[in-house]
């Protein structure tokens, strides 16, 4: 699986990632918004690529629903999307980056599990948060 760290997410947070996907043998790759698209890129756009390429897994800080544009190619990509929670943009860099790695093995068994699209919140609360489903 591929996961896509959108441009709120730091591109080094994905670099780092993507180097313990490696480590850990499950074959995943993680990839950052700049990698495959310029830095200006409308959601819409990189959504309905993602879309038709398949496997992907979006991976976002925002609520990644600003317009209808947006929220449409949301509904119909087919793909997980995991936002996660807004608690995390009043935390110190390095706490969001070691939640979202003692996240990260549960992000990769949704996606195993799921099929189809599927959104979901990335609680902050690692030990008792479960993933929450939203609406799009």
């Amino acid at each position: 699986m591929k996961f896509f760290l959108d441009n709120n997410l730091s591109p080094a947070l994905a670099a780092g990632l993507d180097a313990l996907c490696r480590g850990s043998g499950t074959g995943n790759q993680v990839h950052h918004l700049k990698s495959k698209f310029p830095q200006t890129t409308a959601d819409h756009i990189w959504i309905n690529a993602l879309a038709s390429e398949g496997g992907w897994a979006i991976v976002s800080q925002d609520g990644i629903r600003k317009n209808d544009l947006e929220r449409e190619a949301l509904r119909a990509c087919g793909l997980p999307i995991f936002v996660l929670s807004r608690q995390r943009s009043r935390q110190p860099y390095w706490d969001k980056a070691h939640n979202l790695i003692r996240w990260w093995p549960s992000i990769e068994d949704y996606v195993k599990r799921v099929r189809g699209g599927a959104a979901v919140r990335v609680p902050w609360r690692f030990g008792t948060g479960r993933f929450e489903q939203i609406r799009l």
